[in-house]
């Protein structure tokens, strides 16, 4: 406790905290936001099947986009131990390679979408309505694939030199301009679900175009230069692709149990997969919020391990875990006391609110039982232990598909169980491994290097 007591009462780790902490926790906002303005326009659509059809198409995205979200962790505990040593010629090469990554990656995605995303639909057995709706809402939001992974390598790049405002820009530009062009597309033009696919796709290329203009900007506080000679040599990709390799693994894993809950729900229903995913907003909501101050962590704790410093690493963990404690409790009486006017924001169909309101407790939940995974997750990523985070994960979910699995008689409810045992033994696992590394005193072991040095 004195050691929280000492951390809380210096002031100036809480400035730093917030600092980087509120730019995102404002940006991450807008996202989920994004998902409740798509719930809310399309929900008050006359169907059901098609506020399902853009829970699903958004799900079958969401997955292939968030399994390559390593794009901006990678480059943000990378380019934070680079910016912690001063190291200019590092943080160029993050940059570059994230964007070269970016690109590979949704050009192989691309390709293999369209037949995945049919098997996936295969397996939810919807309703020929929602699988027609669905598949073309997916077709037009893989045009913006590209500009989405550009994006993720930007704004991890950018938040790992503890520049917070650029990726407050590059979200906020990109989430407000798909809200406006939802409403055009979807209300004023009557395009419907394929509109706000449309709109999803111009947003997420604004916000790429904004996020190149800001990197080029930022680069001119650094001074240094790419050694291109090492970048064509496998070595100076070897620490950076073993990193995202685990972070991948580890995606997948967690967007996994996602769409599981979203191919459970679908087979209980058009009206059980609406509700779902409006309380998944929820989770968006909390998480996006929360991932602000994991960010915080992510940058600040990176920087602290780049430049050796113990005392600011312990300091920057202790200070931005009380904050993120409080701000989950806050999160949980919201939808406690508040939850039924947060569903009746997103939809005005009578069966969805009723099926939504009656698992409504179990959102009220995960706030207190996520809290502590995001927050561990920043330091894992700010301290490139992608290994850990990778195994922590895995551990978590094979109990947790089986408790689904197990629970499937309970219907939904059953559903919702395994869900929350899940994000409990994810946090759990995850402070496994921290209290393990620090009983060896193994934070500053630096398991992975910026960059390959050129030979004497």
């Amino acid at each position: 406790m004195s050691l929280l007591r000492d951390a809380w009462r210096h002031r100036p780790t809480h400035r730093r905290v917030w600092a980087l902490a509120a730019p995102m926790i404002l940006s991450n906002l807008s996202v989920p936001l994004v998902a409740l303005v798509d719930s809310a326009v399309v929900g008050h659509l006359p169907h059901a099947h098609q506020l399902a059809a853009v829970a699903v198409g958004a799900s079958l995205y969401t997955l292939l986009v968030w399994s390559v979200g390593f794009l901006r962790m990678g480059s943000t505990g990378f380019a934070a131990q680079a910016a912690g040593r001063e190291d200019g010629g590092a943080l160029r090469q993050v940059l570059l390679q994230g964007l070269l990554l970016g690109g590979g990656l949704a050009l192989l995605l691309s390709l293999l979408a369209l037949p995945l995303g049919s098997l996936a639909l295969g397996l939810m057995q919807p309703s020929a309505q929602l699988d027609e709706l669905a598949r073309g809402y997916l077709q037009i939001r893989l045009l913006g694939l590209p500009a989405a992974l550009a994006s993720y390598a930007l704004i991890g790049w950018l938040l790992g030199t503890q520049n917070a405002r650029g990726p407050l820009a590059i979200l906020l530009t990109t989430n407000l301009l798909n809200v406006a062009l939802d409403l055009l597309f979807v209300l004023g033009l009557g395009w419907g679900v394929a509109g706000a696919a449309w709109a999803s796709v111009l947003a997420e290329w604004s916000g790429a175009l904004l996020g190149l203009y800001l990197a080029q900007r930022a680069l001119s506080a650094y001074a240094g230069r790419i050694d291109w000679p090492a970048l064509r040599r496998w070595a100076s990709w070897r620490p950076l692709l073993a990193v995202n390799r685990d972070i991948f693994i580890r995606s997948l894993a967690l967007q996994s149990v996602f769409f599981l809950v979203t191919v459970q729900g679908t087979r209980l229903g058009d009206a059980t997969v609406a509700a779902n995913a409006l309380l998944l907003n929820g989770l968006l909501l909390t998480a996006h919020a929360l991932d602000g101050l994991a960010h915080a962590v992510e940058a600040l704790c990176g920087h602290a391990l780049g430049a050796g410093d113990r005392q600011a690493l312990r300091r920057n963990l202790l200070v931005a875990g009380a904050w993120s404690l409080l701000a989950s409790l806050g999160f949980a009486l919201f939808f406690l006391l508040a939850g039924h006017w947060f569903i009746a924001l997103q939809t005005d169909i009578a069966a969805v609110r009723a099926t939504a309101l009656a698992y409504l407790p179990y959102l009220a939940l995960l706030p207190l039982l996520t809290v502590w995974s995001y927050l561990l997750d920043g330091l894992f990523i700010g301290a490139t232990r992608a290994r850990e985070m990778r195994d922590a994960m895995l551990l978590a979910l094979l109990p947790g598909l089986a408790l689904g699995w197990a629970l499937q008689p309970l219907g939904n409810h059953g559903l919702w169980l395994a869900f929350l045992a899940f994000m409990l033994l994810r946090s759990l696992s995850l402070g496994v491994y921290a209290y393990r590394l620090n009983r060896d005193d193994a934070w500053f072991g630096r398991p992975a290097q910026l960059r390959e040095r050129p030979a004497d």
